[in-house]
């Protein structure tokens, strides 16, 4: 069975930076669109940032633009997100996720579990 599983999640104040990483668990994995979504209390899950087969992008949200970063490992299992300039607005529950439908992911195949990020004023 194919698992996403992320770390790196925690708390910080306004300004400062966290990195998240979601490893696979499957060589499959290597062909599937990677990325992160986010979802914050009484709002819809939302899409953050992706990354294609061969690190071939990377797409954002406007609201993350220039202050997140998504990376790819060689073996294109695993993923980090540099989060920078961190804003309360980012506080939720992180996802990381698997798709084959294109680079804004609106069909993953696989999830993770969450980590949960908590940015303070």
């Amino acid at each position: 069975q194919v698992q996403l599983v992320e770390s790196g999640g925690g708390s910080a104040q306004a300004g400062g930076a966290l990195t998240l990483s979601c490893v696979g668990s499957d060589r499959g994995l290597s062909t599937y669109t990677l990325g992160w979504f986010r979802q914050a209390p009484g709002r819809e899950r939302e899409f953050v940032a992706s990354i294609g087969w061969s690190g071939v992008g990377p797409k954002y949200a406007d609201s993350v633009k220039g202050r997140f970063t998504l990376t790819r490992d060689h073996r294109g299992i695993t993923t980090s997100l540099q989060m920078n300039s961190l804003k309360p607005e980012d506080t939720a529950v992180y996802y990381c996720a698997a798709d084959r439908s294109g680079p804004l992911m609106r069909q993953p195949s696989y999830w993770g579990q969450g980590t949960q990020v908590t940015v303070s004023a």
